[in-house]
């Protein structure tokens, strides 16, 4: 039974409650399907991808107006083909993930039999950030509805023209008791939190991860976080400089940098820092011949993030860092919030450019005598959700791997981990917990619950000899099991 009475409305608090008697309708309507289909649930799969296609252009001028200016293909491999991927591996992996599986019996409990069950969780939260709202949306829908259970998505209010075109696709498809779209500000969101659902998943920063704990820790609500961090990239000296500026510009540069996998700042071997820089301004230059100005570059999503990614940059070149910008900004930039690609050199480590997750395209470069001290560098720090190794020797490699904490790791390019449907995707330590995507996904939203069976009434069963009076036989037993 939940501790929050549902029916408490703060009395001068401008919170959408309407999430409120969805989540009631939500809990009534899963009592009456606990165990929806493989059928029901692959029908519901189809019909979200059918409905997520046939939107597209609608989905890409939501985030465009969202934005100010959103790239059109990256909204199409990010918002849309992702997210179909995902919704597609679901479905057709779906009848092995709900088969119930057989597990070991101990020989003291035969001829009895284990099993374990999935079991659908409920009704499942899903609260969604701005940077890439459509799929983180539908690519925890997949997981959820996968899993067989019924969803309330809080949408960020930074993007409220992507909320609209999702609730219409939802709503084309989906009753309001079984898929729902709800938006509202930042109090919406904490008491969204407070709902005492069967599972909630939140995706944002670490500091609002915090509070979103807290609030489902009074209804013991378990959670999954995909949080950010610091994702590191860690270059080897024999690895090409050219290529890696090439493959490391696209991931700083896509949305704007604004992904919680983005390359955050990397470690160059010693002496290869002016080599980079040429590069990297050639491969700009490449990639944007009109310059930040281009419809391929993507805005910062409003001022108050132009704002802080611009001090950023100026408090780490007061504190002595070189700064070099890709292109420098015009009044119409700032108006459009293009801001453009900008390497901080040699930061000060304790400036805010090395403790905060920078979220935009700003690459702090540093200097390391040695792959080992690039080690000690990431492990000195809290966990990034990524990690990233620019490396073909398969020795250092498997050092990386093994002697690092990280979320997910991609070697020799960068973000892709994300886009395997087949992988699951999530953080460790302070970048979060659990994960979504793949078969991970649908064990997330289930109750993987065990079960034993014991054999027909009147078989003789082992345990049986373990019943009081506890005489010499049973004692023997207790002691063969170890007890």
């Amino acid at each position: 039974m939940s501790i929050v009475n549902l029916n408490d409305r703060p009395a001068s608090a401008d919170i959408p409650y309407d999430f409120i008697s969805t989540f009631h309708q939500q809990k009534a309507a899963f009592e009456n399907n606990k165990f929806p289909s493989l059928n029901e649930r692959r029908r519901q799969l189809k019909a979200l991808k059918e409905a997520l296609t046939d939107n597209s252009d609608e989905i890409i001028a939501a985030l465009s107006k969202d934005f100010g200016s959103r790239c059109t293909e990256e909204t199409r491999l990010s918002e849309i083909s992702n997210s179909v991927g995902n919704i597609e591996y679901a479905s057709r992996h779906l009848a092995s993930w709900m088969r119930t599986r057989s597990r070991g019996t101990g020989i003291w409990f035969l001829p009895g039999e284990n099993k374990i069950a999935p079991q659908p969780r409920g009704v499942v939260g899903i609260i969604v950030p701005w940077n890439y709202p459509i799929n983180i949306a539908v690519s925890g829908l997949a997981s959820a509805i996968a899993a067989g259970n019924r969803c309330i998505v809080k949408m960020s209010e930074c993007t409220p023209a992507s909320e609209n075109v999702l609730r219409k696709i939802i709503s084309s498809v989906f009753d309001n008791d079984h898929i729902s779209i709800v938006g509202g500000e930042a109090d919406a969101a904490a008491a969204f939190s407070a709902l005492p659902f069967d599972h909630l998943m939140f995706t944002g920063s670490t500091r609002v991860g915090r509070f979103v704990m807290a609030a489902a820790a009074k209804n013991l609500t378990p959670v999954t976080l995909e949080l950010g961090g610091k994702s590191p990239v860690i270059v080897h000296d024999q690895y090409p400089i050219d290529e890696f500026a090439k493959r490391v510009l696209w991931g700083k540069t896509y949305n704007a940098g604004q992904t919680c996998i983005a390359p955050d700042y990397a470690l160059l071997p010693k002496g290869s820092t002016e080599n980079f820089k040429v590069w990297i301004s050639r491969h700009f230059r490449n990639h944007f011949p009109e310059g930040i100005s281009s419809k391929d570059y993507t805005s910062i999503i409003n001022t108050a993030n132009y704002d802080r990614l611009t001090t950023l940059v100026n408090e780490a070149e007061a504190e002595g860092a070189t700064i070099i910008r890709m292109e420098d900004p015009t009044p119409a930039h700032i108006a459009s919030r293009k801001f453009p690609l900008t390497l901080v050199i040699n930061p000060n480590l304790n400036s805010r450019v090395m403790k905060e997750e920078i979220f935009g395209p700003i690459f702090p470069i540093i200097e390391v005598a040695s792959t080992d001290e690039a080690i000690s560098f990431v492990n000195e720090r809290e966990r990034p959700l990524a990690l990233y190794l620019f490396s073909n020797s398969r020795r250092l490699q498997e050092q990386v791997l093994e002697s690092t904490h990280a979320g997910g790791v991609t070697i020799n390019d960068v973000m892709m981990q994300y886009l395997q449907a087949a992988q699951p995707f999530g953080g460790v330590g302070s970048s979060g917990f659990g994960s979504y995507h793949g078969k991970e996904g649908f064990t997330t939203f289930s109750h993987m619950k065990p079960v034993f069976r014991q054999r027909g009434i009147g078989r003789f069963t082992g345990i049986k000899l373990l019943y009081p009076p506890y005489g010499n036989i049973a004692r023997r037993l207790i002691s063969l099991m170890g007890g």
